[in-house]
């Protein structure tokens, strides 16, 4: 009986990535880690890009502004000559009780979560169901699975990205695109220790929830990334993966 070769869990060297919002927290680190692993890495995001190592493409711009948005992946086409892995991280958040949340605040929340995501993805597919190949991932979250208070908008936008990914991966999927959400949980980002030094989180009420009992870490998330870019994620697709510590197995808050 011979044995077949193992399937590989790294995307193969020089993969071609696009990350939304990858200035920092999660989407850096998601930049990061393919670039660790022999990937060509393009950052699009509307703030500065700080401390991006030689190489990297970093694009300025809004990712719902379907042009900015068409000008990163061009910069890849004349760069390396496309695309083979797009992250759809870039998000708006706020907790704000629905009865005071402005129209404007509503429309900004989807205009970035959602339309941002579905121009990233359309830019992508474009490419990707031309060359019959490629991943697409969005950064959904633990709230596009379950509720939360004064988070209308962001809950919303998070489980409509959700299933933008399973439609977008039936639709794709004969074409040899698959697609596919991370939803992370609560990560030690900047942001999260942001609102926990203003008091707007309580952390050891997050820990407890979360059967881990901790936080995530952005390098946790990163790697999933990186696992289903790999050959050995290659029958994945039209998933919503959960890394939040366990914590939507926990039932409703």
């Amino acid at each position: 009986m011979s044995v077949s070769e193992p399937i590989s869990p790294l995307p193969p060297p020089g993969t071609r990535v696009l990350v939304t919002g990858g200035a920092r927290g999660i989407g850096r680190a998601v930049a990061d880690a393919f670039a660790a692993r022999g990937a060509r890495v393009c950052i699009l995001d509307r703030d500065t890009v700080p401390d991006t190592p030689e190489g990297w493409l970093r694009v300025a711009g809004n990712v719902a502004d379907a042009a900015e948005v068409e000008a990163a992946f061009a910069a890849m086409d004349a760069a390396w000559g496309g695309v083979d892995v797009a992250l759809a991280n870039a998000g708006f958040s706020m907790n704000t009780p629905t009865l005071d949340l402005s129209v404007e605040d509503w429309r900004r929340t989807v205009d970035v979560n959602l339309t941002g995501a579905f121009l990233t993805a359309q830019a992508a597919g474009r490419r990707m169901v031309r060359d019959g190949a490629g991943l697409i991932l969005f950064t959904s979250s633990l709230y596009g699975t379950i509720g939360g208070a004064e988070r209308a908008a962001y809950c919303s936008t998070k489980a409509a990205v959700a299933n933008l990914a399973r439609s977008l991966a039936c639709e794709w999927g004969p074409r040899g695109v698959r697609v596919n959400a991370l939803a992370p949980g609560y990560t030690e980002t900047t942001l999260v220790s942001d609102l926990v030094a203003r008091g707007r989180l309580d952390p050891a009420a997050l820990t407890a929830r979360a059967p881990l009992r901790r936080l995530v870490q952005p390098e946790e998330v990163a790697a999933l990334a990186c696992f289903l870019a790999s050959p050995a994620a290659s029958a994945i697709t039209g998933a919503v993966l959960p890394v939040d510590a366990g914590w939507t197995a926990n039932g409703a808050p």
